[in-house]
């Protein structure tokens, strides 16, 4: 019972709340490792969780449309008939949202025919007749006409769901000045824009208040419409029709005949077990935590979270070691043969201290205190003895700045959570634990300047770790096992390497760079102002919307949530098919603007050695490349001549000759001739050909050295373009040419290369059957939504999954081809140093009189990196700087 001593009735609309949840909450931030978007499930769960705390509900229930159709289509065909297409990042939520609500033990209901809407009215007349004080929860106006002495209405407000607005009747009053039941009657004189219900002309909220107040109702206002002069009792008159059938429509029913009624929706004990399954599966790590502690509060069933609990209270006492003690404790560790499980226990990016786990032993070191006797540690960190790390790279790192290194890596947790889920980003401990074990781990709040929690020790970290590797080792495929041990750990400390090496700058040409581009984008924005005769700010979306399509009157782009589009690719079409100078201008200034921001992020990343170290994150893609962040070194662009200059600022540091560039020419083709096996493709790459003159001449029917540069584009656009799963829609965009040439240029390509349509059509076929694809070396990519019902969603997973084993393997291919040369310039005894890694190029500082031996080096191991069924092809560059080098 709630503080009135009357049972409460929660009741929600599920699909309105989860709907502006979605729109809430950035879709890019909550997506799980398979893909599935989550934001319109977190976002309604949260607001839940916070209503289920506020309002302390006796019953509860969430009620679901079931489609867009209900007996008021059937009525009105229009109903509803301009909401556009549901996102397909929202589809496939619902059914998640109402298997977690389960979970909760939450009733949730739908009715065919009719809609979410009247399940609330039909609750809540009911109710309030048995005397339950009723909270209806509805981002849908029309429920206000259900508010009564015994029924609320919760409404969300304009920024999601966080925040609910408390209508009673007394609130209504004040804000429409009717009474609630009076509201559809409003809603029917104005129209409702979502609902596809067009209302009176020039009749709005005002004026319709106020007939219904001068004559008490719509059905005495209609009987008296002679009386009403004007233009607008004019259109109400020959409207009248449009009133009635509006007022029809948004009359929720009260008495739809339902499975349960509110006697039954007291609320019950949550399936714990259930809604840890349902939320690790979602990967709701802190809704879990809230759940559960009210789950626990209600008294719920918790034998299974005091197991969690008590596997932490079994972790082993900590032992804090040094000299001689920490040394004896080593040997005899090591001497197990068993990895060591290792935690770097650095919580502000410098080295604090260890935690060492083996067995039912946990050790402490204590780094911060000071450096003791600690040879022995320092040997074996350096040593091949076997030791189990999260997040090697930045653990690597760490110790780098301490002149320690870490060697012997035999598993990286968070590389073999990504190596299972690729979609996720480098878990901490802490993730790890709850995602792999389903247990949380004992944390300080960062926020509070004494926490109530310590921090857990680097020992018990380490012992959890163990466990977590225990369990990974278990679930993780054999074959993504091996692409851990043979690639993923042993290009580790390579990309370290390169990350502490960094690349040297010419400030001084950034700068005057910098500069210029600045020059150039405000004498452009001068030259745009001109054009329309005033200044406006050219970033703004809204001032740009005014004087694209208002004041030029130009063709309305892709229609958005705050107008039209003005992305660069929207401007770009409409520049071309509608040109005008001031658009022309606005692209132009954006280039130099967006140009302008690279150098500006150059400079500022720029440290004091005079070196650009950029960040490398291996485990930032689907597909295993490596990317690279703060600041992201493999967009800088290469044709135009802005881009020249900015690679020309990279430069060799002082000592060295010069850089040295090597590139792996077309090596997704040459995966795709390997893996289709297709004769045409495999005899141009084998001959030395041009491959894209090759398949010119044989598409179009002409000697190779008739291939002109334009068919020479067609082909090269359809090579690559059918790798990425691309459509003759999305061809003919490309080249801007006919759909109908596209097809044909694609009906061509394949009776000329039917084996690579074939390997295509396979790749889908198998990767439906298998729920992933593969590389050749065996990284695998699951795709969830392959065998979705939603056609969007599956076509774009078909898409992705056409090109994975390409991107995969060439990804594969690059690691294996920088462990080789980063093992032989070390055996080799070379002063030569891998700097950087841009998508298919390595590039290299060359130390004074080693150039030869470097580029024989390079070409050696990275030709040989994969046995194809056509030869990888490096071609190689040198000179001062990035751009010189280049080949």
């Amino acid at each position: 019972m709630t503080d009135s001593g009357k049972p409460t009735l929660l009741i929600v609309d599920g699909h309105s709340l989860a709907f502006r949840a979605f729109y809430a909450l950035p879709i890019d931030s909550f997506v799980t490792h398979d893909g599935q978007h989550t934001n319109a499930i977190h976002g309604f769960i949260s607001m839940f969780l916070g209503l289920l705390a506020k309002e302390k509900p006796t019953h509860v229930a969430v009620a679901f449309d079931i489609s867009r159709y209900s007996f008021r289509t059937r009525d009105y065909a229009e109903y509803k008939g301009t909401r556009a297409e549901t996102p397909p990042e929202f589809v496939g939520q619902v059914p998640l949202l109402q298997e977690a609500l389960a979970a909760m033990n939450v009733t949730t209901i739908t009715k065919e025919d009719f809609e979410a809407d009247d399940i609330l009215a039909t609750l809540a007349a009911q109710g309030a007749s048995k005397g339950y004080d009723v909270l209806v929860v509805s981002g849908d106006r029309d429920t206000i006409q259900l508010v009564n002495d015994r029924v609320t209405l919760l409404y969300p407000n304009a920024r999601g769901v966080s925040e609910l607005k408390r209508y009673d009747a007394d609130a209504v009053r004040e804000r429409y000045g009717v009474d609630p039941g009076q509201y559809p009657e409003i809603a029917a004189l104005v129209g409702e824009t979502s609902d596809n219900l067009s209302g009176v002309d020039k009749v709005g909220e005002k004026t319709a208040v106020k007939w219904l107040t001068q004559y008490g109702s719509l059905d005495n206002l209609l009987a008296h419409a002679d009386e009403i002069g004007g233009v607008v009792g004019n259109n109400l008159r020959e409207q009248r029709d449009r009133v009635e059938r509006n007022r029809r429509l948004n009359h929720l029913v009260t008495d739809v005949e339902l499975p349960v009624g509110p006697d039954d929706l007291e609320r019950g004990p949550m399936d714990v077990a259930a809604v840890k399954r349902v939320f690790e599966r979602l990967q709701f790590r802190a809704l879990t935590e809230r759940v559960l502690k009210i789950a626990a509060a209600e008294g719920a069933d918790m034998s299974g979270e005091g197991a969690a609990r008590s596997a932490a209270a079994d972790a082993p006492a900590v032992r804090t070691l040094v000299d001689e003690e920490l040394a004896a404790w080593l040997r005899a560790a090591v001497a197990t043969g068993d990895p060591i499980a290792l935690v770097v226990d650095a919580p502000l990016g410098s080295l604090d201290g260890f935690g060492l786990a083996a067995g039912a032993d946990t050790v402490h070191v204590n780094w911060a205190a000071g450096r003791p006797d600690y040879t022995a540690l320092e040997a074996w960190l350096a040593s091949d003895d076997p030791k189990l790390v999260v997040d090697g790279k930045r653990a690597t790192s760490i110790l780098a700045t301490q002149d320690l290194t870490l060697s012997g890596i035999a598993w990286d947790a968070s590389l073999a959570a990504w190596l299972e889920r690729p979609g996720s980003s480098t878990q901490s401990l802490g993730e790890l634990v709850g995602s792999i074990l389903g247990e949380s781990l004992p944390e300080p709040d960062p926020n509070q300047l004494v926490p109530d929690t310590a921090a857990l020790s680097p020992a018990t970290g380490a012992w959890y770790l163990a466990r977590i590797v225990a369990a990974q080792r278990e679930r993780l495929a054999p074959s993504s096992a091996r692409v851990l041990t043979t690639i993923e750990l042993p290009v580790t400390p390579v990309i370290a390497a390169m990350e502490r090496a960094g690349i040297a700058v010419d400030r001084a040409g950034l700068t005057a760079l910098n500069a210029e581009l600045g020059e150039t984008a405000a004498g452009l924005a001068v030259r745009a102002y001109a054009e329309i005769g005033r200044e406006v700010n050219l970033g703004s979306p809204k001032q740009l919307q005014q004087v694209l399509f208002d004041e030029l009157g130009m063709p309305k782009t892709r229609a958005t949530k705050t107008g039209y589009s003005t992305d660069a690719a929207a401007l770009a079409d409409l520049q071309e098919a509608h040109p005008h100078p001031f658009l022309g201008l606005l692209l132009q200034h954006r280039d130099a603007t967006k140009l302008r921001q690279m150098v500006e992020t150059l400079e500022r990343a720029t440290a004091a050695d005079g070196r650009i170290h950029t960040t490398y994150d291996q485990t930032g893609t689907t597909t295993g490349r490596i990317s690279s962040t703060d600041p992201n070194l493999q967009n800088i662009p290469v044709r135009t001549e802005a881009g020249h200059r900015i690679r020309a600022a990279f430069v060799a540091g002082e000592g060295y000759e010069g850089l040295l560039t090597a590139d792996y020419s077309q090596i997704e083709m040459r995966i795709m001739a390997h893996l289709s096996g297709d004769p045409g493709l495999i005899e141009a790459f084998t001959t030395g050909e041009d491959l894209h003159r090759f398949v010119g001449s044989r598409i179009f029917g002409v000697p190779p050295e008739e291939v002109t540069a334009e068919m020479r584009t067609k082909v090269k656009a359809m090579s690559y373009g059918l790798a990425y799963g691309l459509s003759a829609f999305g061809l003919s965009k490309q080249l801007r040419i006919s759909s109908a040439e596209a097809k044909q240029l694609m009906t061509d390509y394949f009776a000329r290369f039917g084996a690579v349509r074939d390997y295509l059509r396979s790749v889908v076929v198998q990767a439906k059957e298998d729920g992933y694809t593969e590389t050749i070396l065996g990284r695998r990519r699951p795709f969830a939504d392959l065998n979705s019902p939603n056609r969007v969603l599956r076509e774009n997973a078909e898409r992705a999954a056409l090109n994975a084993p390409i991107q995969g393997t060439a990804a594969d291919i690059m690691k294996i081809a920088m462990i080789g040369v980063d093992a032989d310039l070390r055996e080799q005894g070379l002063g030569s140093r891998m700097l950087l890694q841009v998508h298919d190029e390595l590039v290299f500082e060359v130390a004074p009189g080693e150039r030869e031996a470097l580029e024989t080096l390079v070409r050696s191991r990275m030709g040989s990196a994969a046995e194809l069924a056509v030869p990888l092809d490096v071609q190689v560059g040198t000179g001062p700087n990035w751009d010189a080098a280049a080949h």
